[in-house]
C-alpha cells in the first residue's frame, strides 16, 4: 500500500470518529439538525430548445435536468401508453472522484432509483399520451445532468426532473391518415400527482436526512422514500448492506411525509412562477 493511500484511510477513520463523536452529541458536522435539508433552489426553463428543463441545488450538489420530446413505438406490454426514458451522467467534473467513461453502477442506480419513484407514483397518465394505440406513442426523454456531486443525487436529481416534467411543454401531434402531424402548438403535460422522495441515512445509532458528501461516506445504510401528493407512499428503495430497526423506518416514514409536503409545495409554486 502506498503511503499517499495509506494516509487517506487514516484521515477518512478519523473523520468519521469524529462525525460520530459529534453525532453522539446530536450534533452534525455543519450544523444542521438530523431532520434538516440543505437550501433548496429549484430554477425551471434554462434550457432554451428542451421541451422542459430545470436545475436543482441541494446545498453544494447541482443537477440539471432536461426532457426532449418525440414519437416513437410503445414498450412491448405498455402499447396503448406513452413512453418514459429516464438517464442520469454524473460528469466527471462533478467530483474528484467521477472518472470518464460509461455510467458506473451508482449512475445507474441514480436513474433507476429517481424513475421509480416518478413512474410508480403515476406522475404522468401515460394512457393520454397514445397517438395510435399499439402503434406510434409520445416517447419523452428525461436526461440527467450532475454538475457537482456533494451529497444526496437522489433527492437532488428526482427534484429536478419532477420540475422539469412538472413544467414541461408537450407539442401536440395529432394522427391524419394514419400520419402522426406535428400541429405546432404545445400543450401542458397530463400530471397527475407530485412525486417527492426523501433520502434519510443511518451512521452508527443515528439517522440523518439529506446527507452531505462526507456523510455518505461514513454511512451504514441509506433509504429513500417516495410520497405523492396525498402522502401515500409509493416508491421506497434501501442502500448499503447496514439495517434500519423497525422504529428507524417508521420514524423516517413519518418524517418523509411532512419533509415532502414542505418540499411539494415549492414544487406547486413553479407552475404560478413558471
Amino acid at each position: 500500500m502506498s503511503s499517499s493511500k495509506r494516509s487517506t484511510i487514516i484521515v477518512e477513520q478519523l473523520r468519521k470518529q469524529q462525525m460520530l463523536e459529534a453525532l453522539s452529541r446530536e450534533k452534525r458536522l455543519d450544523g444542521r439538525n438530523f431532520d434538516s435539508y440543505r437550501d433548496l433552489e429549484i430554477e425551471i426553463g434554462i434550457i432554451d430548445k428542451a421541451s422542459g428543463s430545470a436545475r436543482v441545488k441541494l446545498g453544494n450538489t447541482e443537477v440539471i435536468a432536461g426532457i426532449k420530446v418525440e414519437t416513437g413505438e410503445p414498450f412491448e406490454g405498455l402499447e396503448n401508453k406513452g413512453a418514459l426514458i429516464m438517464s442520469a451522467e454524473v460528469l466527471p467534473t462533478a467530483s474528484s472522484h467521477i472518472e470518464p467513461g460509461p455510467p458506473d453502477e451508482e449512475a445507474i442506480e441514480l436513474s433507476r432509483v429517481v424513475d421509480r419513484g416518478v413512474r410508480e407514483s403515476k406522475m404522468l397518465d401515460l394512457d393520454k399520451l397514445s397517438l395510435i394505440p399499439g402503434k406510434i406513442v409520445y416517447t419523452i426523454f428525461v436526461d440527467c445532468s450532475i454538475i457537482n456531486s456533494d451529497g444526496n443525487l437522489l433527492d437532488a436529481t428526482s427534484y429536478a426532473v419532477v420540475a422539469a416534467l412538472l413544467t414541461c411543454k408537450l407539442p401536440v401531434f395529432i394522427v391524419q391518415d394514419d400520419k402522426v402531424v406535428d400541429t405546432g402548438d404545445i400543450m401542458p403535460p397530463p400530471i397527475t400527482t407530485i412525486p417527492i422522495s426523501v433520502t434519510a441515512v443511518r451512521i452508527g445509532d443515528s439517522v440523518l436526512l439529506d446527507p452531505a458528501m462526507e456523510e455518505e461516506a461514513c454511512m451504514d445504510a441509506r433509504l429513500t422514500i417516495t410520497t405523492q401528493s396525498d402522502g401515500d407512499f409509493v416508491a421506497l428503495q434501501k442502500g448499503f448492506a447496514g439495517p434500519f430497526t423497525i422504529s428507524q423506518i417508521l420514524k423516517s416514514t413519518e418524517i418523509a411525509r411532512v419533509k415532502g409536503e414542505e418540499i411539494r409545495s415549492k414544487m406547486k409554486g413553479l407552475n404560478k412562477t413558471g
